[in-house]
Formats: structure tokens, sequence, C-alpha cells
């Protein structure tokens, strides 16, 4: 069962954001097409786990799955991390598959990805994003580089958006996370989310690497079968 944040808050970012996006897209490379059926929840947060290869460290969270990386982000704020998690260990890998919202290149960040940093501890991961779940486009990831902030990974900003609080997920400006905009890679529309751990984080016990918590959709459109 997923659990999600029904304020009206965030339902009213994402109309918005459908609204300028656009809803419907055929697959690309192709003609225009009649959508048969469409989704009708909406819900701008991973639907699906396609797969998880889980690195050497992992194990917290695995009891949970797939509902605790599925639904909206579990945000602790600055001062904690939030456990509503799972860890990917050393070079560990999930994919997620968005059945409701498709990611689209819209105005400024597409999609975020929280983790659970806090302070200024954080764990990298690396993200990349598929149409198909087979051809992947990956964002630049420097997870050496902790003078600059980690640019282009995830599991850097801490997570402020929690069901409990009011505080959108969808809004970049509010939620925390880490955004990433489609337009960078050149890429329109993505239904699979992959993260992997960095490789360049501490690992020890069953808590290894970046911590995995939720993906949340910001500019989007209903994904649809077509004719």
């Amino acid at each position: 069962m997923r659990t999600h944040d029904s304020s009206a808050r965030w339902r009213a970012w994402l109309v918005a954001s459908l609204l300028v996006s656009g809803c419907g897209l055929p697959p690309d490379g192709e003609g225009p097409r009649t959508p048969v059926a469409c989704a009708e929840q909406n819900e701008p947060f991973a639907d699906k786990v396609v797969s998880f290869l889980p690195g050497e460290f992992a194990g917290f969270g695995q009891d949970l799955l797939p509902d605790v990386v599925l639904g909206p982000p579990q945000g602790a704020g600055s001062g904690m991390g939030s456990l509503d998690v799972l860890s990917l260990g050393r070079g560990g890998e999930i994919i997620l598959e968005l059945t409701d919202l498709g990611v689209v290149d819209g105005p400024g960040v597409d999609l975020l990805v929280f983790e659970n940093p806090f302070g200024t501890f954080a764990e990298t991961g690396v993200v990349a994003v598929s149409e198909d779940g087979s051809t992947w486009h990956e964002f630049p990831c420097a997870a050496t580089d902790r003078d600059g902030g980690y640019p282009g990974c995830a599991g850097v900003a801490h997570v402020h958006s929690s069901p409990d609080n009011g505080v959108s997920p969808t809004d970049p400006a509010v939620a925390g996370g880490d955004g990433f905009d489609l337009a960078s890679l050149g890429v329109a529309r993505a239904r699979f989310v992959r993260i992997r751990d960095s490789g360049a984080n501490g690992y020890s016990g069953t808590t290894g690497g970046f911590d995995l918590d939720a993906i949340a959709v910001v500019n989007g459109s209903p994904l649809c079968e077509w004719e």
C-alpha cells in the first residue's frame, strides 16, 4: 500500500506543472496517435521498483521494499536524517518506474530525488533517466567535489517535505531534495529513474552508501497507452 500526501498545496503545484508541460505525449519518434487509456491517479511519485541490486554494506530498509521508496518523501529536515529509506550499499543501484506521471522537460527542475542528509553529512548518488528502461541518460555527478557541494549528485540537500507537515513534495523551492533538469541532458521525457550509489561515500554495517527516500515529478505528463 502506498501512502501519498494529499495536501491542496502540492496538488495545485502539480496541476500547474501539467498545464505547462502538456499531457498524453506519444513515444519519441512516432507521429500523432490517439491515447486509448491514460493514468487516472496522477500521483507524482514512483509506483514500482523495477530492480534493486544492493552493493556491499546495504541492507537497511530492504525488509520494507517496495513501499519504503514509493510514495512521498518522509523528510526530517536539516537536523535529522529520515529512517524511511533504503540503503543502496557501495555501488548499489535501484531502478524505479513512474506509471501515473512521466517526467517531462518543463521550466527549471523537472525531477526531485530525496535522500536523508543532515547537517553537513551527505552520501551521494548518480541519477539517470530513461523513456523505455533500456536507453539511459545520466546526469554528471561530481561525487568527490565536497568543497563545491557535489554538483550534479543526489543525496546532498536536506529533505523538508513530509506528509505530516504540509510542505509540498513537488515544489523545488520548499521541498528540499536534489533537483534535476531534463534539458541539461537534451531529454524531453522519461518514465524510469535509476539511482546508483557513487562509491565515494562512507560504508559500514547495513546502512552504507546512498539512502533513498523517494522521488517526485515536478513537471509531468499523464502516461497513456496509445493506438
